[in-house]
């Protein structure tokens, strides 16, 4: 791949002074990236009584700002974060897109002013490496200059058709990378796929069940079921690929019906299933949703500690195979129930509900 640094330079800093790049991406707990615009004196003030019920609170700058709201939205941005104790909360941006007037004025003031509460610096519409490389060597001097001891991370997120192709460039592009999105609005009108709906299925994208037979032949014409399909199985699970191949997260990006918290949840454990981490929330309901979906159940963490320990007692090093419950699991089996505990370890640490839930589940249970 043309333009992308040798692996004995990859980890070395871009700029004189700026701090030395992570070498592998913290996995801090990040259900519901919740969104809001900090030009909105309303969703600003409710800023700090969320601190602590969503993962990520993210001040958004580009789209739903509108063009005379942007420079208000940056400067409420700088505000709150120097106003705001987020504790465990990660606070995250949405900067304009790179070929908007607004961006160099977005990285400029946030990296210099709070770059060192800033967690995650989300860029949308990547196409490429060449995205990823202009941000990675302008955060370096941006942080140099600032004095930040912590790099920044990025997200990109997906929602051009060149960005799809490109998606495994765009996940080793650089080390602050920090994870994926689905942007499922602007990608399906760069794709011209003919759906005005962000996110969630259509009832047109189906297969139907095959005709009845009789003697003269198939009845066509016979009422037959239907399976609406998932429009973003595809893009979802090539994303997934993508961000596990590099060590990064992949997330569900928004959905739009706020009012279809049925059809939010299907979506959202769609994406879980597949590998996602966590998805958008663009309205306080779909927080409790995307919490409840992207942390493991009790009886999966239950049936997950039971393959654990009876594996070990197996063999201390998990290998070999043993029936449980009628079913074989074998190292295949470990490696899958692995995720989920170490997943719920890391929730309970900033849950008391669920840390509740999972402590009281012994591989007896």
């Amino acid at each position: 791949m043309t333009g992308v640094r040798s692996a004995k330079d990859f980890f070395r800093p871009l700029a004189v002074g700026a701090p030395e790049p992570l070498r592998e991406i913290p996995a801090r707990p990040s259900r519901a990236i919740h969104f809001f615009d900090p030009s909105n004196a309303k969703m600003a003030a409710k800023v700090p009584t969320m601190v602590g019920t969503v993962d990520v609170l993210l001040g958004n700058l580009e789209d739903a700002v509108r063009a005379d709201h942007k420079e208000a939205a940056r400067h409420g941005l700088v505000e709150i974060a120097r106003s705001t104790d987020f504790g465990s909360t990660q606070l995250w941006t949405r900067v304009n897109s790179l070929d908007s007037p607004w961006v160099l004025d977005d990285l400029t003031t946030l990296v210099t002013e709070i770059g060192d509460q800033l967690d995650v610096i989300m860029v949308p519409k990547v196409q490429g490496a060449e995205d990823i490389a202009y941000v990675d060597r302008l955060l370096a001097q941006l942080e140099a200059r600032a004095g930040l001891t912590k790099p920044l991370l990025v997200h990109a997120i997906l929602e051009t058709a060149r960005g799809v192709a490109n998606v495994e460039e765009i996940c080793g592009a650089s080390p602050r990378m920090q994870g994926l999105s689905l942007g499922p609005a602007d990608l399906a009108a760069d794709r011209r796929m003919k759906t005005t709906r962000v996110g969630g299925g259509h009832p047109g994208y189906l297969v139907r069940q095959d005709p009845p037979r009789t003697a003269d032949g198939a009845d066509v014409d016979a009422d037959r079921t239907t399976y609406q399909q998932d429009l973003w199985h595809y893009t979802i699970a090539r994303m997934v690929d993508a961000c596990a191949a590099h060590g990064i997260y992949p997330y569900y990006g928004p959905f739009g019906d706020i009012a279809d918290t049925v059809a939010c949840e299907d979506q959202f454990r769609n994406a879980y299933l597949l590998g996602c981490v966590g998805a958008w929330s663009l309205h306080p309901r779909q927080i409790e949703i995307a919490n409840r979906v992207f942390s493991p159940s009790v009886e999966d963490i239950a049936h997950a500690r039971r393959v654990v320990a009876a594996l070990h007692a197996n063999g201390n090093d998990g290998s070999g195979a043993v029936m449980l419950d009628g079913k074989m699991e074998d190292d295949a089996s470990l490696k899958q129930c692995l995720v989920l505990v170490e997943l719920a370890e890391q929730l309970a640490e900033r849950d008391p509900d669920l840390r509740a839930l999972y402590d009281g589940i012994g591989v007896d249970a």
